[in-house]
């Protein structure tokens, strides 16, 4: 009886096996070899939160793939994982004397806080060749992975930061500042840009404005790109301002923490500020902006040149002219008229001139 027991748990044991073989048959490929799963973390030291990690899931058949791979990502507190590529990068090598079909399936993480993490195994569904046995599909796991983020000492006051081998801000205004009026509006877009990060990753713009100026913000505008294994990000917003009255007005200066991956060194970009008057009074000044209009100002300069001109004319010329030699002449008969009138003798010497009278 005893035996018989024994027997019959062996054929259990034996017909689990066979059930968990025939379930998934890419497990037997993977045992004998004929199978390879590898993942692979890069960078994998030295890594703050916010910084891609690229994990690299290498996937070997000694025969060939017939049909596509499918990836379930695992959600991991603390880390977005994300499948930014559709395809694999396939190549292939030869091992001995045998030629490796290869897939590398490329997936970016990023730790959202710092701390120890572990990937856990990726579940991949394949389907591959096996030669006499034909086309098997079915599902294998990849090893788990395991990687730190810290915070350096430069980043321990920044609240935020991006961390991106590269990084800009920049700002633009659809119009000049010097020619606004109370009502006119004015559009403001800020601009940010980096590279192996995600665009909702990037810093949010504060809108703030004085009084007098009515705000406007639009919601943001993320985009993703991802050419050749390069991501880009790229995050704008737009600002309306409606000016209310006049006055001087500030846009105050915002600063951004960057996290330099290849020099691993804490940079500050700034958005600088933005002055401009609105009206003919500025606050704190006697002077009144006056508005000119450019032809008008040409036409003045113009003029005084031809004056310029008219003055140097005379003073090299008018000397020569007929009619400045005839005002000399009469200017010289006046003179000698005037000697005329003057008596011949002195006054001593004709007591009893008309003279003296």
């Amino acid at each position: 009886m005893k035996n018989l027991l024994r027997q019959l748990h062996l054929g259990v044991l034996l017909f689990a096996c066979c059930m968990t073989v025939a379930a998934n048959p890419l497990q037997q490929q993977l045992t004998d070899g004929h199978l390879q799963i590898d993942a692979a973390l890069s960078p994998s030291d030295n890594l703050v939160p916010g910084q891609k990690v690229t994990m690299t899931l290498k996937i070997a058949t000694d025969r060939w793939f017939s049909g596509g791979t499918r990836i379930s990502i695992p959600e991991v507190p603390g880390l977005v994982i994300l499948q930014t590529d559709e395809f694999a990068s396939n190549a292939s090598e030869t091992r001995g004397s045998q030629s490796w079909v290869i897939q590398r399936w490329a997936l970016d993480v990023y730790a959202q806080r710092a701390g120890e993490f572990t990937i856990p195994p990726i579940k991949l569904r394949l389907k591959v060749n096996a030669g006499d046995a034909g086309n098997l599909e079915g599902e294998l796991y990849s090893p788990a992975t395991n990687f730190a983020a810290r915070v350096p000492e430069a980043l321990a006051q920044a609240p935020h930061w991006v961390a991106s081998p590269e990084f800009s801000v920049s700002q633009y205004f659809d119009r000049d500042l010097e020619t606004l009026q109370v009502g006119d509006a004015v559009e403001r877009e800020v601009r940010f840009e980096a590279s192996d990060v995600m665009a909702m990753m990037l810093p949010d713009f504060s809108a703030e404005a004085p009084s007098g100026l009515a705000v406007y913000p639009s919601p943001p505008t993320l985009q993703n790109n991802n050419n050749r294994g390069v991501s880009r990000a790229t995050r704008s917003q737009r600002i309306s301002y409606v000016i209310e009255q006049e006055g001087q007005y500030r846009l105050p200066s915002q600063d951004f923490f960057w996290w330099n991956t290849d020099k691993a060194e804490l940079q500050l970009l700034s958005i600088p500020e933005t002055v401009f008057s609105v009206g003919s009074a500025v606050p704190g000044s006697a002077v009144s902006r006056v508005k000119v209009d450019p032809r008008l100002l040409l036409s003045c300069v113009a003029a005084l040149l031809i004056l310029a001109a008219a003055l140097w004319f005379g003073w090299k010329y008018l000397s020569t002219l007929p009619g400045t030699k005839v005002a000399s002449w009469l200017t010289t008969r006046r003179q000698q008229l005037r000697r005329m009138r003057e008596p011949a003798l002195p006054q001593a010497l004709n007591p009893g001139s008309s003279a003296a009278e």
